[in-house]
């Protein structure tokens, strides 16, 4: 069973990489995470080394008593010190109000917004909420519907009409006037906008995992190990539930993408995560007073959020094709058909051929 399975794995892992465009997905993605974990790296209003007073120092990443007060940023330091910036020399909450809605310059790459934030500053660290917010959600919500699911699946009767009962209220209720209903109700934190959504995403895993358990249940290696006296917990989570979980990481991931572009949404409206904590929703909601003249709060964090759904969605897509064994990988080709190409005419040669086979007199055998 296990070569069989590592068989299997090595197969699909083939078919997404002759996938181009889940590919390119894949590697937008791995980019969001690299800018994630690194955003401190990246954009900082700290140096990230400083030799002072004769000793070096990682301003960015201490904050001890020697250095914790001293501006860098203001020089000259003295005879024998240097700095060393990061790209971006901003951090994500640092105000320069005579520098407000600065349009993109060589100092602010992306333009600052109304407080004189700079705004590349804030979308790199901002990237961080969204991948928190993304991969929490979804997985609160995977654990609740495979629990429901297998549940439902295996044993079946009254536990599963309770359970489907339940699906499809959650279904029938709109998820996203639902999740702003609830947070209506609780304090602004990032904590609580995860588990609203991670609580109000699980029916469509659940319906998922269900499926996959009635079919495995009549499978004759689980009928087998229940023949034997195994227990309901081992059948389900040694025999079953592995099988069952590869509908389960393409819904997952393309969860992801709705996660965090719900979080966008709810950063827009005011329901988000509560300033001055950078997000890409916060961003672009202050667009909306000056969308006249400050296209650059539209266009990048619009951008922003557009390019991770879609490679989320890319990477979701490349799963479900390299799982299904009837569907063809997407490849990047250009296709060349003959029967496309103009058919050369020779003057006399198609009038003599019309005669001929209307058999008008005249025309030469």
């Amino acid at each position: 069973m296990k070569r069989a399975t590592g068989g299997f794995a090595r197969e699909v892992a083939r078919r997404f990489r002759e996938d181009a465009l889940a590919m390119c997905g894949l590697c937008l993605v791995l980019g969001l995470f690299g800018v994630a974990a690194l955003a401190d790296l990246l954009a900082n209003d700290r140096p990230l080394v400083a030799k002072y007073g004769g000793e070096i120092w990682f301003p960015a990443f201490s904050n001890a008593p020697e250095i914790r007060d001293v501006d860098f940023a203001a020089g000259p330091l003295r005879p024998g010190d240097w700095v060393l910036w990061p790209p971006v020399p901003y951090g994500p909450t640092t105000y320069d109000l005579a520098r407000r809605l600065e349009p993109p310059t060589r100092d602010h790459l992306l333009g600052t917004d109304d407080r004189g934030r700079d705004v590349l500053s804030r979308l790199i660290h901002g990237s961080r909420v969204s991948l928190s917010v993304g991969f929490v959600a979804v997985g609160v919500a995977a654990v609740a519907g495979v629990a429901a699911g297998a549940a439902a699946g295996y044993w079946a009767g009254t536990v599963d009409m309770v359970i489907s009962r339940a699906i499809e209220i959650m279904i029938c209720f709109p998820t996203f006037f639902l999740i702003l209903t609830v947070l209506a109700f609780l304090p602004p934190s990032i904590f609580w906008i995860m588990l609203v959504i991670g609580l109000t995403g699980w029916p469509g895993i659940a319906r998922l995992v269900r499926g996959e358990f009635l079919k495995l249940k009549e499978v004759d290696y689980v009928v087998a190990a229940r023949a034997t006296g195994a227990r309901s917990s081992s059948v389900m989570l040694k025999h079953m539930l592995p099988n069952a979980m590869a509908p389960v990481l393409v819904s997952a991931t393309f969860g992801v993408a709705g996660a965090i572009l719900t979080e966008s949404a709810l950063s827009f409206l005011g329901f988000g995560v509560p300033p001055p904590t950078p997000s890409w929703g916060d961003t672009l909601s202050q667009s909306r007073n000056y969308i006249e003249f400050a296209w650059w709060l539209t266009l990048f964090p619009g951008a922003a959020i557009f390019l991770t759904v879609t490679a989320y969605s890319l990477v979701g897509e490349g799963l479900r094709d390299a799982i299904d064994p009837r569907s063809a990988p997407r490849k990047w080709s250009v296709v060349f058909d003959p029967s496309s190409l103009p058919r050369p005419v020779v003057r006399g040669t198609d009038e003599a051929l019309a005669s001929r086979r209307s058999g008008a007199p005249g025309a030469r055998p």
